[in-house]
């Protein structure tokens, strides 16, 4: 059995959604970031943080591929080019998408005060727009950044889309919330919701 450790509000999200996703057992344990909880893991304090036996995981999309890997669903086998098309949509997220919304969280609240730099935000939110373009593109006519099969990356893109909303970046086109609604649907997505 699993254990995952932090709350719906952080990147765990995407971990008890694919838990939920694979229909595996699991503990979830709302820990907040830097707790003695999380410490006593991972002593840098982050989160999620995946427990399976005596071994801790860290960072969403290493926990993310390792599951999807582990349970040979929601991915493509290592080594075959469906596997670097998918790992390329992930990596473009986590540097178009994720990276912008950290940055502006690190500038909102993470940061000590004295180090926020609220300006930055006008930049970070002009970048997301243009990458919401790029998504698009990516998108296609497919149902998913793969085609008809849902991946890892379809689970980043919308947990980021839910952040970008509660940070009040720019909102997608149609055709793009479409995509995001459709995901944020699924019975796992709500299921994993209320944990």
């Amino acid at each position: 059995m699993y254990t995952i450790i932090g709350g719906i509000q952080s990147r765990a999200m995407r971990v008890l959604w694919l838990l939920e996703e694979l229909g595996v057992d699991y503990t979830h344990l709302p820990a907040a970031p830097r707790s003695d909880e999380v410490k006593a893991h991972y002593p840098a304090g982050k989160i999620p943080v995946l427990l399976e036996g005596d071994t801790a995981l860290s960072d969403s999309t290493a926990i993310l591929t390792y599951l999807a890997d582990k349970h040979g669903k929601f991915t493509f086998p290592a080594g075959t080019l469906q596997r670097a098309q998918q790992d390329g949509h992930t990596q473009f997220l986590l540097d178009e998408f994720d990276a912008l919304l950290w940055t502006a969280s690190r500038h909102s609240f993470v940061l000590p005060e004295a180090m926020r730099i609220g300006a930055i935000k006008d930049s970070l939110k002009w970048e997301y727009q243009h990458s919401l373009e790029r998504l698009e593109q990516r998108l296609g006519d497919g149902s998913y950044l793969m085609g008809d099969t849902m991946t890892v990356p379809d689970i980043i893109a919308a947990h980021c889309a839910g952040w970008a909303a509660s940070a009040r970046f720019p909102q997608p086109n149609a055709k793009l919330q479409g995509y995001f609604d459709k995901l944020r649907s699924r019975p796992a997505f709500q299921r994993a919701a209320n944990a």
